[in-house]
């Protein structure tokens, strides 16, 4: 029997969305507004209401860059599987069900977890514009997902203020969504402030997992046009640490006692990676005691293992210490169709990742995890 593999980090990414999706959905007043397509030296783009480029129709991953302009090994992989051609003549095989499902079949993959728009919401600083644009794009989701029951978990964006945010986590909720993504920004209030009581409660209420999804660090603005070579180092250097600052995310979270508060609130983190999580738990454990005073009853880590998940893709460290981590906190995604992602070739990344793990460890991580958290089918006798 061929092993049932469910990826837990999968993307659809506003280059290719449907170019009315915003202007149908809004109000007439605010149609000028939001995010749209128009033609710009021959190529179409996607732009804000000001003007503001968001990327190319059927561009590369969520930045949308063309891609004779942004290519490696990886993004040449996928485009030898016909994906950004296919995009280029308008088969946005990504945002159509059936032809995703396809491609995620090709990888061996039987279901999968979709995240949203990242950064899109936060790109537009206009709240009001903020708000239709992810009640338009989780309706897409939630059609896009029902059209093939049971192999999709669509994972909501959320925007606006706490409270807004947990509003459309119960909206999220009721279109039959399997989670919401707190969008994660630089400078944003950190995620142990009492602002964000409205969202863990939202959370906790509907059994939604939130999703803190990772996003890298802020590029030093002296760099931003100091020539491609200077690129090249600061794009390796940020590429190496891209993970690394979501132990902050972790100690944020566990250290806000939400979990403490709200035992049926879940959250993960998306493409965190899973190597750096031990010395995470083993730090935070070893200050728990000076800390007593913040509200936890139990260890960090053991709020970790009964209320947190991580996503994780071609990372042999993090299996190397799963003991240390808790198998059943795991999840194996594909990250397709960014350009760091596995796909085509998961199958390749999972064997070199799992050599020597044990049947039922490996069979957890990479199916039985994802299945009972965002409620996939599981075939009989399983």
């Amino acid at each position: 029997m061929r092993e049932r593999i469910i990826s837990a980090d999968g993307h659809i990414d506003l280059p290719c969305l449907p170019a009315d999706l915003f202007t149908d959905y809004a109000p007439a007043s605010l149609r000028e507004r939001v995010p749209h397509v128009v033609e710009q030296d021959g190529e179409r783009v996607w732009i804000t209401g000001d003007g503001t480029y968001l990327g190319h129709v059927g561009g590369v991953g969520p930045h949308g860059a063309p891609q004779s302009k942004h290519t490696s090994p990886r993004i040449e992989r996928m485009a030898a599987e016909g994906l950004y051609e296919d995009q280029a003549r308008g088969v946005m095989r990504t945002t159509i069900p059936e032809l995703r499902a396809k491609d995620m079949e090709r990888d061996g993959i039987v279901g999968e977890v979709i995240y949203g728009i990242l950064l899109l919401a936060n790109t537009l600083r206009d709240p009001e514009i903020a708000a239709v644009v992810v009640r338009a794009y989780n309706d897409f989701l939630a059609e896009f997902c029902n059209k093939l029951p049971g192999r999709f978990a669509g994972i909501g964006c959320l925007a606006g203020s706490p409270e807004e945010a947990a509003a459309e986590v119960r909206r999220c909720a009721d279109l039959g969504l399997k989670g919401a993504e707190l969008s994660l920004e630089i400078g944003m209030m950190p995620l142990w402030h009492k602002q964000w009581e409205p969202v863990w409660q939202a959370g906790a209420e509907t059994k939604m997992p939130i999703h803190l999804h990772s996003i890298g660090a802020r590029l030093d603005s002296r760099w931003q046009n100091a020539g491609h070579q200077i690129f090249r180092y600061v794009a390796a250097t940020k590429t190496t640490a891209f993970q690394i600052g979501m132990l902050e995310v972790l100690s944020e979270v566990i250290w806000s006692a939400a979990l403490e508060r709200h035992p049926d609130l879940r959250v993960v983190l998306g493409e965190s990676g899973i190597g750096w999580i031990p010395y995470a738990l083993e730090r935070m454990d070893a200050e728990a005691e000076q800390f007593a005073d913040l509200g936890l009853k139990l260890l960090p880590s053991e709020y970790w293992r009964r209320q947190m998940s991580a996503s994780f893709q071609d990372d042999r460290t993090g299996i190397d210490n799963i003991e240390k981590i808790g198998e059943e906190t795991l999840l194996w995604g594909a990250d397709f169709p960014h350009p760091d992602g596995t796909w085509p070739d998961s199958q390749m990344f999972i064997e070199k990742i799992f050599s020597g793990v044990p049947a039922a460890t490996r069979r957890k991580v990479l199916y039985e995890n994802a299945a009972r958290l965002y409620d996939f089918p599981i075939a009989e006798g399983e």
